[in-house]
């Protein structure tokens, strides 16, 4: 557990009043001191600089979480800016109302571990403009920097979701109330199905959470086509003897694909949507700066 100084009295040195101090044991992260002498279990010491370990990476977005990334960079970014401010804001919240100086330090350097980190991701994933900004260095680091990058990230973001639910479009549906009871009945018979099957029970209870996990999908405003394809794709990869009767199954799988896709075509008129709209051109938050006349005129003059 990290230490950090109680103030107490005062001790002389060379001339110099310092103040004495007692380590005990805090939350916070470690502060850099300079030991100047030790009396009993006391510490005389000068202040000098915080030095804060801050957060990593995994702090932000575990390794499972950077696993089920899509490959989509875009969309990707999106999903791993969301969590990562997630935690920076749930671990900033408990020390937003302190007064003491350690925890602003502790917020401070958690920001830029914050800014750190999504630059690196966006380095990673050639997202711009974040990808042509470099890291601020932490002594420079003010409050200031950090609000102008939290103020760029969210107009990127702002568009980048709107995008992503454009786009989203193209690859699901809306589901009127009829379809989906009509999908529910054909996935309690194929529950049934995996039940009575020749499998082992791990590989029921399996093919019945990818069951479970479709129909919730069901309850979306709109049914992403993906969750329909690994559903199939789960189903048919099962050997037909072990079923026990691989023609219900496979007309099963074939209903609700053939409901899905009824759906899909009434949404896709009713939309007038293209079938795979072009990606958004993100605009940075800011237009470059256009070349001032003076220097313009200068190059005219310049003949080399």
């Amino acid at each position: 557990m990290p230490l950090k100084p109680q103030l107490s009295n005062t001790c002389i040195v060379g001339g110099t009043s310092y103040a004495k101090t007692t380590y005990t044991p805090v939350r916070s992260l470690p502060v850099y001191f300079i030991i100047l002498f030790v009396v009993g279990i006391e510490y005389c010491v000068i202040p000098t600089t915080y030095y804060l370990s801050g957060m990593n990476v995994f702090d932000f977005v575990t390794q499972d979480e950077m696993y089920e990334l899509p490959e989509d960079t875009r969309l990707a970014f999106s999903i791993f800016v969301r969590i990562a401010q997630r935690r920076l804001n749930d671990f900033t919240r408990t020390l937003s109302g302190s007064t003491d100086e350690s925890d602003w330090h502790e917020i401070q350097e958690a920001r830029h571990s914050f800014t750190n980190v999504v630059l690196g991701a966006a380095r990673r994933l050639k997202i711009e403009p974040f990808v042509s900004m470099d890291v601020p260095r932490v002594n420079k680091f003010e409050y200031d920097i950090y609000r102008q990058f939290s103020a760029d990230l969210d107009h990127y973001m702002t568009q980048l979701a709107l995008d992503n639910s454009f786009r989203s479009r193209a690859d699901s549906t809306a589901l009127p109330v009829v379809s989906k009871d009509r999908i529910r009945s054909h996935l309690h018979h194929l529950r049934e199905a995996i039940r009575t099957a020749e499998l082992t029970e791990a590989k029921k209870a399996n093919l019945l959470d990818k069951v479970d996990e479709f129909e919730t999908a069901l309850d979306k405003t709109r049914l992403n086509l993906l969750a329909m394809a690994l559903l199939t794709v789960e189903i048919l990869a099962v050997p037909g003897t072990v079923w026990g009767s691989y023609e219900v199954v496979s007309k099963l799988i074939g209903n609700i694909n053939q409901a899905v896709a009824e759906a899909k075509a009434v949404d896709n008129e009713q939309r007038r949507l293209p079938p795979t709209p072009e990606p958004y051109a993100i605009s940075p938050p800011r237009a470059p700066k256009p070349e001032s006349s003076f220097d313009q005129k200068l190059d005219d003059e310049i003949p080399f």
